[in-house]
């Protein structure tokens, strides 16, 4: 099981990832969403907002009112920033859950 802190810098490495690649950037601009990601095994969550192509302001504790949630846990979360596991695959496989609407859901498989 992964730590906190490993998973705080795995999210940290996710937005960082997102914010280098320029394709990304570009097809998540206009895209204004907040985020909750819920790291089942260790109980915590964690969360930040899309906002000008990238995900910022990244910080601990839940957000209730978040219009993407992404349940996961600690291993998974970090095998998927590290490239080890296909999110479709988690996602379709039940190691990733994300609760959004569905046109959101199209718009983060085009980058995930």
């Amino acid at each position: 099981m992964a730590t906190i802190d490993e998973c705080r810098t795995a999210l940290e490495q996710f937005a960082e990832n997102l914010a280098s690649n320029p394709k990304t950037v570009k097809k998540l601009t206009g895209f204004q969403r907040s985020l909750a990601a819920d790291i089942k095994d260790l109980s915590v969550s964690f969360n930040g907002r899309f906002d000008g192509g990238k995900l910022v302001d990244i910080v601990d504790g839940d957000n209730p009112d978040a219009e993407i949630r992404m349940i996961v846990g600690s291993d998974d979360l970090l095998k998927l920033v590290a490239g080890e596991l296909d999110f479709m695959k988690a996602f379709t496989g039940g190691q990733v859950k994300i609760k959004a609407p569905m046109m959101d859901l199209m718009k983060l498989r085009q980058v995930l």
